[in-house]
């Protein structure tokens, strides 16, 4: 089976739970894991199991202004690095190119946000779950967040290996469904 996991980061917080997820997912064969900066929409369109995730930033997926002014908070901050292609199209951009081909194949949908309750902080995963539905993919699972300790990061701890749990347990679903056809 082939699953593709496509992510959005700013500070690496997500970079690092997207890679963490495709560990989890190893045992399913063969795993991809690209930034949405590297993977193009119609790249994901031969992969049984699509997971994508992104960065929770005013209680949804990233916008254009949002990116901005992350950009401009670490340009104030020296410890502070962006991911290399951060202030790039985002999800949002990424998911109006993509071709609805996903009928009949399985999607999962995470994000990274503060440890707060969803209520007060939004979710990406939310969002990102709708378009997936709307490209007609079948959940897999309700969507997850991972949590960070602050806007900028780092991780909470533990979230990584829950990451790798999450991605192992997308992959168990993935062969019960498909021992069930």
């Amino acid at each position: 089976m082939k699953a593709f996991v496509v992510y959005e980061s700013m500070f690496g917080n997500t970079h690092e739970i997207a890679e963490a997820i495709a560990e989890g997912l190893d045992s399913l064969g063969e795993v991809e894991l690209g930034s949405v900066a590297h993977v193009a929409p119609e790249a994901v369109a031969d992969a049984e199991l699509l997971v994508i995730g992104g960065p929770t930033h005013m209680h949804g997926m990233s916008r254009p202004t949002s990116r901005s002014a992350a950009a401009e908070a670490a340009a104030t901050d020296d410890e502070l690095e962006m991911e290399p292609d951060a202030t790039g199209p985002g999800l949002r951009e990424w998911f109006s190119r993509m071709p609805k081909t996903g009928a009949g194949r399985l999607a999962a949908a995470f994000d990274t946000r503060l440890d707060k309750p969803a209520l007060l902080t939004g979710s990406a995963a939310k969002g990102i779950a709708k378009q997936l539905r709307r490209h007609r993919y079948e959940a897999l699972g309700e969507p997850e967040s991972f949590l960070v300790e602050d806007s900028n990061g780092p991780l909470m701890e533990g979230e990584r290996e829950r990451a790798r749990r999450w991605g192992a347990q997308l992959a168990d679903r993935c062969r019960a469904l498909d021992a069930a056809e």
